[in-house]
């Protein structure tokens, strides 16, 4: 039993797998209002917001994870550095994850309803947890001694005043869709596509998470905490495994002929009805039965007729008994 890794080409996609545009995009806007209508809900709990802030950030310190200040130190070297960071928060979040799910639906429609539903069933959890638990952000907490780098530095897209900012609920920081749906994308694409180099897009989710710890919008426990939810979510509804490593079983080859395509044995040659062939190894046959000297072991093959040649003959063996073997006649085989 053989296996083979194949390297499929690029076919086109299955159009019938695609779910119908206008309920899909409903459905995917429909899935964003909800999530926004939500998170301006949730609104509020000033008090509780900064204690359970101050809890994450000990909590932080007692398990020895690196402090948020020393990435954003890096940032904070370079105006233009931090400007792009800025920026990047701002600007790729949502227009990645659109133009991902867009993507998938037109070039691979089975990723693509399987990515749809893991990021639905992460964003609301995420929502859930919001509402539970509220928590403002690293650039918040004054014990945290951190910029915020949005306010001084720009382009930001929260108010200066958190408890009555209407566009956006700050105190959602636990956990960070930012880094969730980047790891999203990249997971999705790097099943979905047969690129050598798509790995790299793992550095999407890589620059995501320095930019949101960098620029004090999240903490490192918000990240953990998204990644340990994305992982459930995929173990609840599985992508579809890569064309690239799934291995194709090649069929046995079969003695009497060809199976599913395979080449015919070198020793099973075609001759006329009545023709037959049998392998039999040197120095094994039974007593009393000749070996034939020759390059092949074939009987009526090209070159001789199916009765044999001058100055003998062969009887076929019984191929449904493959434990006996009738011995050839006396008589050379030339």
């Amino acid at each position: 039993m053989t296996y083979a890794r194949t390297e499929p080409t690029d076919q086109e996609p299955d159009i019938r797998a695609r779910p119908p545009l206008v309920r899909e995009f409903l459905l995917v806007a429909g899935l964003f209002l909800a999530y926004k209508f939500g998170r301006q809900a949730a609104n509020g709990h000033v008090e509780e917001a900064f204690r359970n802030a101050g809890n994450v950030w000990d909590l932080e310190r007692t398990l020895h994870l690196p402090g948020e200040g020393a990435v954003q130190g890096l940032l904070l070297h370079s105006q233009p550095l931090i400007h792009a960071a800025n920026t990047y928060y701002a600007a790729v979040h949502f227009p990645a994850t659109a133009l991902f799910l867009v993507w998938l639906y037109w070039r691979r429609p089975h990723h693509y309803v399987r990515s749809r539903r893991v990021l639905a069933a992460l964003t609301g959890a995420a929502l859930v947890l919001h509402l539970l638990f509220p928590l403002a952000p690293p650039r918040m907490l004054p014990a945290a001694g951190l910029v915020d780098t949005g306010q001084a530095y720009g382009p930001t897209v929260y108010g200066q005043t958190p408890a009555t900012d209407t566009m956006a609920n700050q105190f959602a920081a636990m956990p960070s869709l930012h880094v969730g749906w980047a790891v999203m994308v990249a997971v999705g694409l790097i099943v979905a596509t047969r690129s050598r180099w798509r790995r790299l897009w793992l550095l999407h989710p890589a620059l995501t998470l320095l930019v949101v710890v960098g620029t004090a919008n999240h903490y490192w426990l918000d990240a953990i905490v998204v990644g340990a939810m994305l992982a459930v979510a995929l173990a609840v509804f599985r992508l579809p495994l890569s064309a690239r490593t799934a291995p194709a079983r090649q069929p046995r080859p079969d003695l009497r002929g060809s199976v599913g395509g395979a080449p015919v044995p070198a020793y099973a040659g075609g001759g006329a009805p009545g023709a037959f062939a049998s392998a039999v190894p040197a120095g094994s046959a039974a007593p009393g039965a000749f070996a034939s000297a020759g390059p092949s072991p074939s009987f009526g093959a090209a070159g001789g007729s199916a009765g044999g040649s001058a100055g003998g003959s062969a009887e076929p063996a019984d191929g449904a008994d493959a434990g006996s073997r009738t011995p050839a006649r006396a008589g050379a085989v030339r």
